[in-house]
C-alpha cells in the first residue's frame, strides 16, 4: 500500500527485501538478465508466515525450489553460482534453529570456494517477549548471541536486521559483496521472526530497476612492469592457471598469452578446463592430485606466473613442487592471495592484467627447448593416462569409469565431483573437451556436494544449454551422506546422470590410513563396528524409489552401454557399479602432501611411515 508520505510505499521488511531483490539485474555479454536466479526454500515457523508470503507474491520473477535439506540447498546454490561464473546467484531461506544451522556447512563451502550465495535465515524475536522460543539456543550471559552468530566465521557479509529500515543499507551491501571479484563469497542476513512482519515507509527508489556490472580491477603499472622484468629474465617459465581465469573471462587472454610467449601452462583443480586437453601448451594438472608432467616442469621452473589461484596445498604439494629458488608472480584480484609465499604481486583482474603484461612483454618467448621438454613430459603422461583408463583384465577402477564417460559424453556436458577419491582421479585422468565444463569441488572437499551441486548446476545449465547433460560422479560414502536431491531433480525436471561407484566405504581415506602405516579401521564398512555381515546397498532400488531411472552394471563395458541409455533418457538416470577399494588407483602424478603423523608409536609400520613422509619435507618452501 502507498504511504501517506510522498514517494514512499509501506511494506513489511520481508516484502521490501524480496521486491528489491526481484528488481536487481546484471549485464552479461551485452544481455541484461535478472541477477538472482531464484531461491531454495524450506519453510518453518521462522520464515514461512512473513518471508514465505513475500516470496509467493514474486514466485514468477524469483522461482522457488523446495529443498529436501538445507545443507543440500546451499550446495545447489553454490554450484549454480559456479556454473554462472559468479555473475548470478541464488538465495537460500531457512527457518530459525536447526534449519538455519544446517546451512553452516554449505556456507563454509561457498566461502572456501569464493562463491556468492545469499542466506536469508529466521532468527529469534527482537522483542524477546516470548523468550525462550522454540529452537532458541540460549546463552545465559549474552541474550543477543545465538546460532546465527556462527555464520560470522563462514560469511563474507553478515548482518542481523533489528529494524525494517536497516535492509535499505544491508541488502545492497550484501549484493555488492557477492559481486565483488576480490571479496566474493556468501552473504548472511538474519531475519528475526517479528521484524520480518514489521512495516516501514520505504522510498520508492529502493525498488527501481538496477543493472549491475562486474567491475574489473586494474593492476598498478609498477606491479605490471616488475612482473614483465622478471618474466623477461626467465629461462624456464610456467603458468599456473586457476579457477579465477574462468571467473574473469580470461581463458582467451590466457591462451593468447601462452601461445605468444611459448610458456607451458599447468592447471589447478579449480582451473581444470581452462585449456583443452590437446592444446600443445597444456602440460597437465599440477600438485598432489596432478600429473607427472606438470609437477616435473614445476620442479624445474625458474619463474612461475600464477593466475587466479589461491595456491592451496593440493596445488603446491604443501609448497614442495617448486624449486626453492623459483620466483612466483601472482596475478590475483584478491590482495591476500596475490602476496602469498613471497610472490611478486600483481593485484588486479586476471584478464586485464594478463593483457597488460602481454603488451609490455613484447617479443619475449621462452626458449624452444623448454617448451619441447614440457611437451615431451606431457606425451609420457598421456600414455600413462591412456593405459590407466583402459579396461580388460584389470579390477574395476575410478579411472576406467572416467575414461568411459569421457569418451562418450558431449563436449559441453558438465561434470561434477567432490571429496573422496574421485576428485584426484578426475583431475588426473579427465581429458578436457571444452572450456569451463568441469566442477571438481575441492576448495572445501565436501562430501554430499555431488548430487545437490549437480541439481544446482543443472538449473543453471538449463537456462542456456538445456540439451546438455550434467554428469555427477559420486562414491557410495557421499551418496549415503546426501542423496535426496535425486528426488528434487526428478520433481523439477532437471535431469542428471549420476554415476555411483561403490567401493564399500570411505576407501580413499582407508588408502591414506594404510599409506601412513595404520591398519584399516572404521573407514571401509567391513572394518567398522558392525554387528552383521557387510552387505552392498542396493543403490539402484534406492534411486528408483525417488523416481529416477536406474540400473546396475558389472564392468566398464556394461557401463558404456548404460551411459548411452542414460544420455537418451528424459529424466534423472543413476548408474551403479562396484569398484575395487584397493586396486586401480592412479599411482603416478602425486606430489608430496603434508599430513600429521605420529612422531612416536608402538607400531613399527607407523614409525617407518612417519620417517618416510618427513623425508619429503626437505623440499618445502618456508614462506609466508
Amino acid at each position: 500500500m502507498m504511504s501517506t508520505q510522498a514517494n514512499t510505499i509501506q511494506l513489511t521488511l520481508a516484502q521490501a527485501l524480496i521486491r528489491h531483490l526481484a528488481n536487481q539485474y546484471i549485464e552479461i555479454d551485452g544481455e541484461v538478465v535478472r541477477l538472482c536466479g531464484g531461491g531454495f526454500a524450506i519453510f518453518g515457523h521462522g520464515n514461512v508466515t512473513c518471508l514465505g508470503e513475500a516470496l509467493y507474491n514474486h514466485k514468477d520473477e524469483l522461482p522457488i525450489y523446495r529443498g529436501q535439506n538445507e545443507q543440500s540447498m546451499g550446495f545447489a546454490a553454490a554450484a549454480y553460482a559456479k556454473q554462472k561464473l559468479r555473475q548470478r546467484f541464488m538465495f537460500c531461506t531457512a527457518s530459525a534453529g536447526p534449519g538455519t544451522s544446517n546451512l553452516l556447512t554449505s556456507a563454509a563451502l561457498a566461502h572456501a570456494n569464493r562463491l556468492p550465495v545469499l542466506m536469508l535465515c529466521g532468527d529469534t524475536f527482537q522483542t524477546r517477549l516470548p523468550d525462550p522460543v522454540l529452537q532458541q539456543m540460549e546463552h545465559f550471559g549474552d541474550p543477543t548471541f545465538g546460532v546465527n552468530d556462527a555464520f560470522k566465521a563462514v560469511s563474507r557479509y553478515w548482518d542481523r536486521i533489528t529494524h525494517p529500515a536497516q535492509i535499505i543499507q544491508s541488502l545492497p551491501n550484501a549484493i555488492r559483496t557477492m559481486l565483488d571479484p576480490a571479496d566474493c563469497g556468501p552473504a548472511f542476513i538474519g531475519l528475526p521472526q517479528d521484524v520480518q512482519g514489521w512495516v516501514h515507509d520505504y522510498p520508492i527508489e529502493f525498488f527501481e530497476k538496477k543493472i549491475h556490472r562486474i567491475r574489473r580491477s586494474h593492476a598498478d603499472p609498477q606491479e605490471i612492469s616488475e612482473a614483465v622484468t622478471l618474466l623477461k629474465s626467465a629461462k624456464r617459465p610456467i603458468i599456473i592457471a586457476g579457477g579465477g581465469v574462468q571467473y574473469s573471462g580470461a581463458v582467451k587472454a590466457l591462451t593468447k598469452f601462452a601461445e605468444a610467449h611459448k610458456i607451458p601452462v599447468v592447471e589447478t583443480i579449480a582451473g581444470r578446463a581452462n585449456l583443452l586437453n590437446d592444446h600443445p601448451l597444456n602440460i597437465g594438472p599440477i600438485g598432489v592430485t596432478g600429473s607427472d608432467s606438470a609437477n616435473a616442469v614445476a620442479a624445474e621452473a625458474d619463474v612461475i606466473l600464477a593466475v587466479g589461484t589461491r595456491l592451496q596445498d593440493f596445488t603446491t604439494g604443501s609448497w614442495t613442487v617448486f624449486d626453492k629458488k623459483a620466483q612466483i608472480i601472482s596475478i590475483n584480484v584478491g590482495r591476500h592471495d596475490a602476496h602469498k609465499h613471497r610472490s611478486l604481486p600483481v593485484v588486479g583482474d586476471a584478464k586485464t592484467s594478463l593483457n597488460a603484461v602481454h603488451n609490455e612483454l613484447s617479443e619475449y618467448k621462452a626458449p624452444d627447448d623448454w617448451a619441447n621438454k614440457a611437451q615431451q613430459y606431457r606425451k609420457t603422461w598421456d600414455a600413462y593416462v591412456a593405459n590407466n583408463v583402459s579396461y580388460g583384465n584389470k579390477p574395476n577402477s575410478y579411472a576406467q569409469v572416467i575414461g568411459v564417460v569421457n569418451s562418450l559424453c558431449d563436449k559441453r556436458d558438465r561434470i561434477i565431483a567432490a571429496a573422496g577419491g574421485l576428485p584426484a582421479e578426475i583431475t588426473a585422468n579427465w581429458r578436457t573437451l571444452d572450456v569451463g565444463t568441469v566442477d571438481v569441488e575441492f576448495g572445501y572437499s565436501c562430501m554430499g556436494y555431488e548430487i545437490a551441486g549437480g541439481w544446482g548446476a543443472k538449473i543453471a545449465q538449463s537456462e542456456k544449454e538445456p540439451n546438455q547433460d550434467t554428469i555427477v560422479f559420486t562414491g557410495d560414502g557421499s551418496y549415503l551422506m546426501m542423496n535426496s536431491d535425486i528426488y528434487s531433480s526428478v520433481l523439477t525436471g532437471q535431469k542428471l546422470i549420476i554415476i555411483v561407484l561403490d567401493n564399500g566405504g570411505f576407501a580413499v581415506i582407508n588408502k591414506l590410513q594404510n599409506g601412513t602405516g595404520n591398519v584399516s579401521f572404521n573407514n571401509l564398512i567391513a572394518d567398522s563396528n558392525i554387528k552383521s555381515e557387510p552387505f552392498a546397498v542396493d543403490f539402484e532400488a534406492h534411486a528408483r524409489s525417488m523416481g529416477a531411472e536406474a540400473e546396475t552394471v558389472a564392468n566398464p563395458a556394461e557401463l558404456a552401454e548404460a551411459f548411452k541409455r542414460a544420455k537418451s533418457a528424459n529424466k534423472t538416470y543413476v548408474i551403479c557399479m562396484q569398484v575395487d577399494p584397493y586396486e586401480g588407483w592412479t599411482n603416478q602424478g602425486h606430489a608430496w602432501w603434508e599430513v600429521g603423523t605420529p612422531h612416536i608409536s608402538d607400531s613399527e609400520n607407523i614409525t617407518t611411515a612417519h620417517v618416510n613422509i618427513e623425508a619429503g619435507r626437505k623440499q618445502q618452501r618456508k614462506g609466508v
